[in-house]
């Protein structure tokens, strides 16, 4: 696995960037349908953003329907079959 890191330098918002960074790793099955995703604070430290860029960023994606979040349990990758038709 190659790291993809956000650069803080670039035009795109790093929320985008991280957006779509996870959104690569749902689509190459890295983190596969039913898989928790990382915590908030485990994101912010692995890809050197803060908090509130994590939180906005897994925003997008649940937005667009790749993940859910069953509170006191974590975030989750929706299985392909239960994600909205674009």
């Amino acid at each position: 696995m190659i790291k993809v890191t956000v650069d803080h330098r670039a035009e795109e918002p790093p929320y985008l960037q991280l957006a779509g960074i996870l959104r690569a790793r749902i689509a190459s099955g890295e983190l596969a349908p039913g898989v928790m995703i990382p915590s908030i604070t485990t994101l912010s430290q692995e890809y050197g953003v803060a908090v509130s860029t994590v939180r906005r960023s897994l925003g997008v994606l649940k937005a667009e329907g790749l993940i859910r979040t069953r509170p006191s349990w974590g975030t989750f990758v929706v299985p392909e079959a239960e994600r909205p038709k674009n």
